[in-house]
């Protein structure tokens, strides 16, 4: 039975099918060097169906894993190797191991094996074999490779399974013609506003559909390095230097070319960072070098200051000695030529700081997303202004304008809006014209005044959700015109938290930001806590590391929608999924830190 297949990747997989023994592997090894050949990079993924080791016994990575490290990492200066010790009783997962992969720097993912994953494949048939087909019962076969003596369905690309420039001809071919599956975009109401209050969402559902209507804006602007906070590259920043730029010495001490055990170097020089040994050391030479400064052409070797003794023009060092340590190769960072930082990357100080370094002076990032926001309401009123009988100042219009500020957007404030249709048309039409997200507070609860809803039926294709979450049930979202619309419920809470989920998301991908998701990060609950099958309920908390090492939580004391006290006592949200109604204080919850955007 085939198991349905999703590329998690920016880049086309393909797979390589075929019973044992037909020659999968035979085939990829001569494959893989003609693609090369060609410029064609790849990764390779294959499945074995027995346990393997890569290492070897004896080896300081193969005892440390076999000591009980869940993950091993070993790395030089031309390689780099993850071992991770997942042990499953089903097969490992293609997708989350496509994930691993590094598509910036590969065109395409050549799979051996899993051949019934519904990806692309190319099956490998030899009629010598007597095996039966694969392709007869699976349709995501693309074309088959076989000898001349193969009868295959005149339909079925045919590929000779011993011509190898030709089926790298077919592998070129489809990397050129792939393109990812495109997203099937639910289509807003074309009659304008549906008030179906009966529709219920899960928080994921919620998010996926409000995803599924944002296009990333695609104007861009080249700003100085000093103006790119908080902006979103719009193109691949290519290293023009390498870094480091020299081999360099990683230490304080002495370069040499390494020698004999206990041997005596000669002392012929010094190099001091920012300058160079002008010639070449020869054997039996060693010259006193700084953190950093080159290492001389001849050197190989250096040993620290402390491990050495320096006599009568002569050096000897104590200690074990290995060939190569304590220097840092040229572009071991970064290679000339490399990409430093990808697109769609969202620029803090390190990444300014990274693209300083490598001597960019200025980049093209994307245009600011501009948010207008406004309040509705009779009974809010202005901060600064008298409060009114029977009326509240309206703060969901600061936490809203604050957490798009914090996004680095552009904020309209489009202030209070008074509870009438015609006023309420004026200014979503108004926003529209000027924004590319529109977001209100209030209004769009069953019971509240219907003047929100049928000024937005005018204006505006919008959907009415209620999502199965607490605080945060009602959500409006759709469009105007070009514009996105977010209609938020009227509690404070209520407001930051559907922001958090729903707002965020959409602004992040309009900006430019790719494929960002959340921080959740496991902690152990110090009070019970209750929720409703079926409900994600978003808790209030308090995170700490506490005497045991490890990640705990509370709750920040009441849970009332319209506390906003809450929301500055605690530093994340706990986040109680559907399929629990009790958690016991020591369960393990998810967290998510307030970090990212409050």
């Amino acid at each position: 039975m085939s198991i349905p297949f999703t590329n998690p990747l920016p880049i086309p997989v393909l797979g390589f099918c075929a019973y044992s023994g037909t020659g999968k592997t035979t085939l990829l090894k001569q494959l893989i060097p003609e693609l090369n050949r060609r410029g064609v990079r790849l990764a390779v993924i294959k499945h074995a169906h027995h346990n393997f080791d890569v290492d070897i016994p004896g080896k300081d990575s193969f005892e440390m894993r076999k000591a009980g490290a869940k993950q091993m990492l070993v790395a030089s200066h031309v390689r780099w190797a993850l071992m991770t010790e997942d042990a499953k009783d089903t097969d490992p997962e293609l997708p989350h191991l496509l994930k691993q992969i590094d598509s910036d720097h590969v065109d395409i993912v050549l799979v051996e094996g899993f051949k019934k994953l519904e990806l692309p494949k190319i099956e490998l048939h030899r009629s010598a074999h007597g095996k039966p087909f694969i392709h007869t019962h699976d349709q995501h076969i693309q074309a088959v490779a076989c000898c001349d003596d193969t009868e295959l369905p005149s339909e079925l690309k045919r590929l000779d399974i011993n011509n190898v420039p030709q089926i790298a001809d077919y592998v070129c071919d489809y990397i050129a013609n792939w393109k990812p599956c495109p997203v099937d975009l639910p289509m807003a109401p074309s009659c304008g506003c549906e008030l179906d209050n009966s529709t219920t969402l899960s928080v994921r559902q919620g998010i996926d559909k409000i995803l599924s209507y944002v296009t990333p804006l695609t104007a861009t602007e080249t700003l100085e390095i000093d103006e790119l906070d908080n902006r979103i590259l719009a193109s691949n920043a290519i290293s023009p230097v390498n870094v480091p730029q020299h081999t360099n010495s990683a230490m304080d001490g002495y370069a040499f070319k390494l020698g004999d055990a206990n041997q005596a170097y000669k002392m012929v020089g010094e190099v001091m960072a920012g300058h160079a040994y002008a010639g070449t050391l020869q054997a039996g030479e060693a010259v006193r070098i700084m953190t950093g400064a080159p290492v001389p052409a001849g050197a190989d070797t250096v040993q620290l200051r402390e491990l050495a003794n320096e006599q009568d023009g002569q050096v000897t060092f104590e200690g074990d000695i290995v060939l190569g340590q304590h220097i840092r190769q040229a572009g071991e960072d970064i290679a000339q030529g490399q990409t430093a930082l990808a697109a769609n990357t969202r620029l803090f100080a390190a990444e300014q700081g990274l693209l300083a370094s490598l001597g960019f002076g200025e980049q093209p990032v994307f245009r600011r997303p501009t948010v207008a926001v406004f309040s509705t309401g009779d009974e809010v009123c202005q901060p600064g202004e008298p409060l009114k009988l029977n009326c509240i100042y309206d703060s969901n219009r600061y936490t809203i304008k604050s957490m798009a500020k914090q996004l680095g957007c552009d904020v309209i404030d489009l202030g209070i809006i008074q509870d009438s249709e015609a006023a309420l048309a004026e200014a979503l039409t108004k926003a529209a014209k000027q924004a590319d997200v529109v977001i209100s507070s209030g209004g769009v609860s069953v019971g509240d005044a219907d003047y929100i809803k049928t000024a937005l039926e005018q204006v505006g294709q919008i959907n009415f959700w209620r999502i199965n979450m607490r605080p945060g049930r009602p959500l409006a979202f759709g469009q105007i015109d070009n514009s996105l619309f977010f209609g938020l419920p009227g509690n404070p809470v209520a407001v930051m938290v559907s922001f958090l989920q729903f707002v965020q998301p959409a602004l992040r991908k309009l900006a430019g930001e790719q494929n960002w998701t959340p921080t959740m990060v496991p902690a152990i609950t110090d009070n019970p806590l209750r929720s409703r099958v079926g409900r994600t309920e978003f808790t209030r908390g308090i995170y700490h590391l506490a005497a045991d090492g490890k990640l705990h939580v509370s709750t920040a004391g009441a849970q009332g929608s319209g506390m906003l006290s809450s929301m500055v006592k605690a530093n994340c949200l706990i986040v109680i999924s559907e399929k629990d109604d009790q958690l016991l204080a020591g369960d393990t919850v998810y967290i998510q830190p307030f970090a990212d955007l409050l």
